[in-house]
């Protein structure tokens, strides 16, 4: 190349090398203290894309380079610019890398000189170019190009690749498995400032599914790793189906990796064979974790997982968690020490590839201050996935229990069938910025002895917006809804019913603070019970504030209502919190600090409660 590198013109076919850059967008770079990129006048808008496409501006900023090096750099950059002079649709431009006042091209590799002082790139973007003629063919009738690659658009590479990529998953997706780019024809009219665009696709045959080998399990039976993929063994090839195939696999927690390779050439009958390669994570995993909160006190808890028990990717889990640590108590009449310990079985694609079968078993003390509670749980159900964002549970449970609250003792049996629906939208569940989320709940119970017929609704919806450059502010909210139909507080299971205060409902408020009162007669007369409500309504809001990388600063406010009737009304009881937290972001979340004091009650200001754990409070 000599010095400058200029576009050929007069409507000259762009071709070979020259096209290649029209496709290839490089890698990119910080500017180095040697290096100085010159731009004319009115084009310092290109500044960061040269930046990133030039390798000499990386030289040096982070260990030094040798002037050998600049020297290899700089050669290389002539290409490398003039392809981000592409992507902006600059195609008449030039360009001057000098070393110590040398044209770069002209230095012959072995040739370089033993210092390097100063770089100084020229670049002269000339005109931006605008699209002529602008098509890609054949195409499908409802394949949709990018607005971008039109007649009179800039005509930035960006946009071609772009179109071109649109085109060849338009076939794919319609059974084309092979379809790919087959020619170009690119010219650029600089009398014009116009660049006239033609490329052409070939879709090949539209295949059906061929066979699927499977390679990398050691552990996991080979049929199981094909019924969990789902792959369908007849119809026409849709690539979709591979996603969903390689999301089911890391969905069970076996696998690391999953990877479907289509068969580079076609089989019999225009069919595809496939390749599945996996790689299996380590069978045993243990985990602990810690939270803590000032009106709930410390809680603890540690898990034992195996990924693989019966070599067919079923996960098994052994949970224990201890909870209310300083706030131990005698027995009932006051907050004490909760405790569980319970098992879980998941089996997945047991009855279809998306129903995974679930058993769980739980044994649970809970000393609160309204109740005594020791239970018994087992639930057996299955868990659909409808989509990737969208879940639901069915079960069918049987309760056992004894309950010690103000002024009686009972017993009880309950049979229970619990459903669930969550839709997840959040673009991080650990730390959202943007997105929603929604979990609904219905879970009817029969009383076999000792308790009441009903239903228990509850609905858990959350919310998220990211303002300001790199999401630095993120408005969040909270909305909770609860309501139990044909049972009455005092009938209903105690841990059944609610109650408002603490971390998950209203910070700043001790927990379980806000309850009903209930007129009651249990052998002794007519006596006044605390318990929980039939019906609750909650919200939360934060405004979540970037301050640096790791660093963030969070303001909420909290509100809870309780009531005794199937829908809360105007006349119950509420309650609100607000504070002050801050968060440091690490690899699995945020750490969280939250600071709150009520702002409804007699301890308005005066009271202050703590909590600390992972993840953001919703």
């Amino acid at each position: 190349m000599s010095e400058g590198a200029i576009l050929p013109r007069k409507g000259n076919q762009i071709s070979g090398t020259w096209a290649a850059g029209v496709f290839f967008l490089m890698a990119t770079g910080a500017m180095a203290q040697t290096v100085t990129i010159v731009l004319p006048d009115g084009q310092e808008d290109l500044r960061g894309v040269l930046e990133r496409a030039s390798l000499t501006a990386t030289l040096g900023t982070d260990t030094p380079a040798g002037a050998q090096s600049y020297v290899a750099a700089a050669r290389a950059d002539y290409r490398r610019l003039l392809t981000g002079l592409y992507s902006e649709g600059y195609y008449g431009g030039t360009i001057s890398i000098r070393i110590d006042g040398r044209e770069a091209a002209n230095i012959a590799p072995l040739d370089a000189p033993s210092t390097v002082s100063a770089v100084t790139i020229t670049v002269d973007p000339g005109p931006a170019f605008v699209f002529g003629e602008a098509q890609v063919a054949p195409i499908l009738p409802d394949t949709i190009l990018p607005e971008s690659f039109a007649t009179g658009e800039v005509a930035r590479s960006g946009a071609i690749q772009s179109a071109l990529r649109a085109a060849v998953a338009a076939w794919q997706a319609e059974g084309y498995a092979k379809a790919a780019p087959a020619g170009q024809q690119i010219t650029a009219v600089h009398p014009d400032q116009r660049l006239d665009v033609n490329v052409t696709v070939d879709p090949g045959p539209r295949l059906s599914w061929g066979g699927l080998s499977i390679e990398g399990n050691e552990a996991v039976r080979t049929e199981r790793v094909r019924q969990i993929a789902g792959l369908p063994r007849q119809g026409v090839y849709d690539p979709k189906e591979l996603d969903r195939a390689a999301a089911r696999l890391r969905r069970t927690g076996t696998f690391s990796s999953a990877t479907f390779i289509e068969s580079d050439t076609i089989g019999p009958g225009d069919t595809l064979p496939f390749t599945l390669q996996v790689v299996e994570m380590t069978p045993r995993r243990i985990g602990a974790g810690a939270e803590l909160a000032t009106d709930q006190g410390l809680t603890v808890s540690a898990f034992w997982l195996h990924r693989n028990l019966l070599g067919g990717a079923e996960r098994f889990r052994i949970e224990a968690e201890v909870s209310d640590i300083n706030t131990a108590n005698d027995g009932f009449g006051g907050s004490g020490i909760d405790a569980s310990l319970s098992l879980s079985f998941n089996r997945p694609s047991t009855f279809r590839r998306d129903i995974d079968l679930v058993a769980t078993a739980e044994i649970a003390r809970q000393d609160e201050e309204s109740y005594l509670l020791d239970s018994a749980d087992f639930e057996v159900g299955i868990t659909q996935y409808v989509r990737d964002d969208l879940t639901y549970n069915a079960s069918l449970g049987l309760r056992t229990a004894v309950e010690e609250s103000e002024g009686r003792t009972r017993s009880y049996i309950l049979l229970t069938l619990p459903l669930q629906g969550t839709l997840e939208r959040r673009n991080d569940p650990l730390n959202a910025t943007d997105g929603f989320y929604l979990d609904l709940e219905v879970t009817p119970f029969l009383g076999v002895t000792g308790a009441a017929n009903g239903v228990r609704a509850y609905a858990d919806g959350r919310a998220y917006r990211s303002l300001g450059e790199n999401d630095r502010l993120v408005l969040a909210g909270r909305a909770q809804f609860g309501s139990i139909l044909g049972a009455g507080p005092l009938e209903a299971p105690a841990d059944y019913v609610f109650y408002s205060g603490g971390g998950g409902t209203v910070r700043g408020q001790p927990y379980q603070s806000l309850a009903v009162t209930s007129r009651a007669d249990f052998g002794r007369g007519l006596t006044d019970v605390r318990t929980g409500g039939t019906s609750f309504v909650g919200a939360q809001l934060e405004a979540r504030v970037g301050i640096t990388d790791t660093i963030g600063a969070v303001g909420f406010y909290d509100i809870g209502l309780v009531g005794d009737g199937v829908l809360p009304s105007g006349n119950d009881p509420f309650q609100a919190g607000a504070g002050i937290g801050l968060r440091y972001n690490t690899g699995i979340g945020p750490i969280r600090l939250d600071v709150a004091t009520p702002v409804t009650g007699d301890s308005v200001g005066e009271r202050i409660e703590l909590y600390i754990g992972i993840g953001q409070a919703f």
